[in-house]
């Protein structure tokens, strides 16, 4: 994974558990104060977000603790692999798309980084700048032209 998706998640990280872990002790605890718990909803609702907040931590460190961390700044070359930043053309509306290709859990299609296992990233693996691609999307076949391959 890159630096900045392994520092998203560091983030994430410490939000739950500083933040988020606390709120929810204390909504637990107020909770306790309006008698008995068996039929106390407030409580329950706390408990399961509490459970949810731990099982997300516990994600967190997992995913973390296994993260290789790859300096996309150092890379080079004209062959795509990890990291490139790849600059494409749809080649029946020529509509321009720029993508990072990065590791699954800092994937954000919306903001131009897609996972090394979806389908465009697969299909760019290996090629260089000036070659077509095919790629076969959920939504159908699509043809782009490689316009450029950058490292940033």
């Amino acid at each position: 994974m890159t630096a900045a998706g392994h520092l998203v998640l560091e983030n994430d990280l410490k939000h739950r558990q500083q933040v988020e872990r606390p709120r929810i002790i204390q909504q637990i605890t107020e909770a306790r104060t309006h008698g008995d718990l068996s039929e106390n909803a407030e409580y329950h609702a706390a408990k399961e977000q509490q459970s949810l907040n731990e099982g997300a931590i516990a994600e967190l460190e997992d995913k973390l603790a296994r993260a290789e961390i790859i300096d996309v700044s150092k890379l080079s070359g004209d062959t795509i692999k990890f990291g490139a930043t790849v600059t494409l053309v749809d080649e029946d509306t020529d509509k321009k798309h720029v993508w990072q290709i990065v590791g699954e859990p800092e994937a954000d299609a919306k903001h131009g980084r897609i996972s090394i296992t979806s389908p465009i990233a697969r299909a760019l693996i290996n090629k260089k700048k000036g070659e077509s691609v095919e790629v076969n999307a959920p939504g159908g076949a699509k043809a782009y032209e490689i316009t450029k391959v950058e490292w940033k």
